[in-house]
């Protein structure tokens, strides 16, 4: 395969698409490292629209890497989402459904990793059915592609909510309420969550994503008690915003 065949290859694999219900955006609690969710995202992408079950997904640790822009040249890779891929088995998420159960699901029922021929094999746990397979209504769609380049892990769940509301081009959310979603309730005080966790992750979504995001703050008292996040398609915005959205991406994934 030639290099233009490769290429093309690689960029036809990032715009794939990440189906989630709604539910298991905006209703959910967990706390996954970036690479952790880079993981679930790449075997979400995976997902056929007419499969009724998941499968054992395949895939050559030299295509992860490329995908996601990830130099796979680094003799730590193996090591990396070894320790990823075992981290990521652990972990579970909570999902509160309309009559306030809470329900406990796990992301992988199995996984194995070769080093010889640097090929892992990951099945997602069959719990997760209703939300990832066979969605017909309340469902979030977004391409791969528009993840890949952020750095932070509160970008890649910050963009998720977000994305699931941009038909109302709008939402809202208590601070604190928001901080248990993101996972950043180390963050006690405003200031420093808006620090480290909110401007870094606005500015990731205008810059790599699909999206034009920006936000109000309401006080309780003399205290931020709400924040209104403002959601718009950049489509629908000046066309060289897209450009330079491609631009900025491509630059961060392509740069090895």
């Amino acid at each position: 395969m030639s290099k233009n065949e490769i290429f093309k290859s690689i960029e036809e694999f990032r715009g794939h698409q990440v189906v989630k219900h709604n539910d298991l955006i905006q209703k959910s609690r967990y706390n996954l490292s970036l690479q952790e969710q880079k993981i679930v995202l790449y075997l979400i992408s995976k997902i056929k629209p007419n499969e009724d079950c998941f499968h054992l997904y395949t895939f050559k640790i030299k295509d992860f890497c490329e995908v996601c822009g990830i130099d796979e040249k680094s003799g730590a890779n193996y090591a990396f989402l070894k320790e990823s891929i075992k981290k990521l088995s652990d972990r579970s998420v909570w999902v509160k459904s309309e009559n306030e159960k809470e329900t406990l699901l796990r992301w992988i029922s199995e996984a194995s990793i070769n080093k010889k021929s640097g090929v892992i094999e990951i099945r997602l746990h069959r719990i997760m059915h209703p939300y990832l397979l066979d969605l017909k209504e309340t469902f979030t769609v977004y391409s791969l592609y528009f993840v890949l380049a952020m750095k932070s892990k509160y970008s890649v769940r910050l963009y998720e909510l977000l994305k699931s509301y941009q038909s109302l081009e709008k939402c809202e959310f208590e601070i604190e309420r928001l901080k248990v979603l993101l996972s950043a309730e180390t963050y006690k005080l405003f200031w420093n969550f808006q620090d480290k966790v909110l401007s870094i992750a606005m500015r990731e979504i205008n810059d790599y994503s699909d999206i034009l995001a920006s936000y109000e703050l309401e006080k309780q008292g003399r205290k931020f008690h709400k924040i209104k996040f403002l959601i718009k398609p950049k489509y629908k915005e000046k066309f060289d915003e897209s450009i330079r959205t491609w631009k900025n991406i491509n630059k961060v994934l392509n740069k090895r």
